[in-house]
């Protein structure tokens, strides 16, 4: 038996639907629409920052080691939404390109602290611009009151998987 060639006459021919078109659309389900934003959002938001010169995820835990000052690897890894070890492997990179810092803790010797440094701080300033304009396309077609409830809907969303899995 000989395998069919995609452009073989004899191959029915499938149209695979856009986003909002057939079950990529409004009728769709909201979980897999939420996860087709989710991905349209995270590959817009890598272009966006790739023009800074870091990733996603490198970002998110710079992001959070700048905002919670002494925060543990477990809570980074949880607020970063990524396993602790690949948070592991992104602050070693974080480290190894200048954008953060160990220190031992003062009192307890095997604790360490992690600290966004001055390049650090650099590098978030600089990603300010791509993160403005990415929550601008977010937002574009939102009127106020609209956004409000987006916000508040995605918000009780992650507040309900929390109480499910005591996070």
């Amino acid at each position: 038996m000989r395998k069919r060639r995609p452009d073989d006459p004899a191959m029915p021919q499938l149209h695979v639907p856009n986003a909002g078109e057939g079950k990529r659309g409004e009728g769709g389900y909201l979980g897999y629409l939420l996860r087709q934003a989710g991905v349209a959002h995270r590959h817009r938001f890598e272009q966006e920052l790739a023009e800074a010169g870091i990733t996603n995820p490198q970002f998110v835990v710079l992001t959070m080691l700048a905002n919670y000052p002494g925060i543990s690897n477990a809570d980074l890894a949880r607020l970063s939404l990524l396993t602790p070890q690949t948070v592991s492997v992104i602050v070693g990179n974080l480290i190894k390109a200048g954008l953060a810092t160990r220190r031992r803790h003062a009192v307890h010797g095997r604790i360490q602290h992690i600290d966004v440094t001055d390049a650090g701080r650099d590098m978030l300033a600089r990603c300010r611009k791509p993160v403005q304009r990415d929550e601008q396309w977010l937002k574009q077609d939102l009127k106020p009151a609209e956004e409000r409830i987006v916000r508040r809907w995605l918000v009780d969303l992650a507040r309900d998987a929390d109480k499910r899995t005591g996070g």
